[in-house]
């Protein structure tokens, strides 16, 4: 451990329920620390969306010892703490089970103690040396095996162990290093690169509903278009993304995209919600490849495997984009829907996809000023909501 660095976090900016875990867990005899992603947030001046604990404790002891406990998992079982709206997840620190100890264990490999270890153990066993990191918020003592906090100051993204190795044995780490990189605003470690380039094609066997959840981080990024240039550069989009990579084989297409993208934020697009971030990265991707589309377009295989097999895109969320595309074009027709009786109107207005195209539309730039102020003075008469996209607001 490096000790000429000091952490500088926020203290005042650690969840109290999360506080609270990691004192009854201490004051019950065993270490207990805030540790991984929130550590790291918490260091580089990011307001942390979870709080997960490490501990020397068992599931089964931190289920005696905290309220709201509940154990899950089968293979790396954890403990997950429910406090209101809030839920927190608690793992005993685990180790790097041999081969020899598997071959040993039997069937039994996936149980057991065997797999809990030291938090030195743990910190080795984590991707990458910012995410290794473990903070007691008690005594506000870093516990640093991986020098992560170096990478920290030296805003360097770097694998624990060999990068190749390590990506190998988990594809979806590449994923997270661009992520991580964006999100951080860090440079990837020269090998880490490397063997990003290298192997790349091992994404190809990852499963597809953990890259659909890669795929969500990416566009909840503050620039999600960097990153998905960055897959491009390096190679990967072509790989598991194949059907973006004739967008940006095109630099025009590729201009395209990357603008409309960059205005998800702006429009409104909510980043909570899977089906609107999904939305607003097809759209893009449509605007991009076809400027405009046809029905046959929309009901092609090529892009329905485009969606359901490369993004992981399920089908609910299929059909209400779909259908925000068929109200976005009733929104350029304002004096056919003054024509139409209320009844009509308001069915319109009600369409569970209207205030989806709306924000679309503002994605694209594609409604004037007058009409975006028509539609918001609609929606708020017929549902007593306001529209939260509009710039008029």
């Amino acid at each position: 451990m490096n000790s000429q660095y000091k952490p500088q976090l926020h203290q005042d900016w650690i969840d109290s329920h999360a506080l609270k875990i990691v004192r009854n867990l201490q004051e019950a005899g065993f270490q207990a620390y805030l540790v991984g992603g929130c550590v790291r947030d918490l260091l580089v001046g990011l307001h942390p969306k979870d709080f997960d604990i490490a501990t020397s404790a068992h599931p089964n002891q931190v289920r005696k010892k905290i309220a709201n406990a509940y154990v899950i998992g089968r293979r790396f079982k954890l403990v997950l703490v429910k406090k209101g709206d809030h839920q927190f997840e608690v793992a005993t620190f685990r180790r790097n089970i041999s081969a020899e100890e598997i071959s040993d264990l039997g069937d039994d490999a996936i149980e057991g103690d065997n797999y809990f270890g030291t938090v030195e153990e743990d910190a080795q066993r984590r991707d990458f040396t910012v995410n290794a990191l473990f903070y007691d918020p008690i005594e506000q003592k870093l516990i640093d095996h991986c020098h992560g906090l170096q990478d920290i100051n030296e805003r360097l993204l770097r694998i624990i162990g060999d990068p190749q190795e390590r990506l190998r044995e988990d594809p979806i780490r590449i994923l997270r290093a661009i992520r991580l990189s964006h999100k951080l605003h860090f440079s990837i470690e020269s090998t880490l690169r490397a063997a990003i380039a290298e192997c790349a094609s091992e994404l190809k066997k990852s499963v597809l509903p953990r890259r659909r959840e890669e795929w969500l981080k990416f566009l909840r990024l503050p620039e999600p278009h960097l990153a998905f240039m960055e897959l491009f550069d390096l190679h990967i989009m072509n790989e598991i993304l194949p059907g973006l990579q004739s967008v940006f084989m095109d630099p025009n297409k590729m201009e395209v995209f990357e603008i409309h993208l960059s205005r998800l934020v702006s429009a409104g697009i909510d980043r909570n919600d899977a089906t609107e971030l999904f939305s607003a990265f097809m759209f893009s991707y449509l605007r991009a490849q076809y400027g405009d589309w046809t029905p046959e377009v929309l009901d092609s295989d090529e892009l329905n495997n485009f969606m359901k097999d490369e993004l992981g895109i399920f089908k609910l969320e299929s059909s209400i984009f779909f259908k925000a595309l068929h109200v976005l074009g009733g929104l350029h027709k304002v004096e056919i829907y003054q024509r139409k009786g209320e009844r009509r109107q308001q069915a319109f207005i009600h369409n569970e996809s209207f205030s989806l195209a709306f924000k679309l539309a503002h994605m694209d730039y594609a409604l004037s000023a007058h009409q975006m102020y028509f539609w918001k003075k609609e929606f708020e008469k017929h549902s007593g909501a306001s529209l939260a996209s509009s710039p008029l607001n």
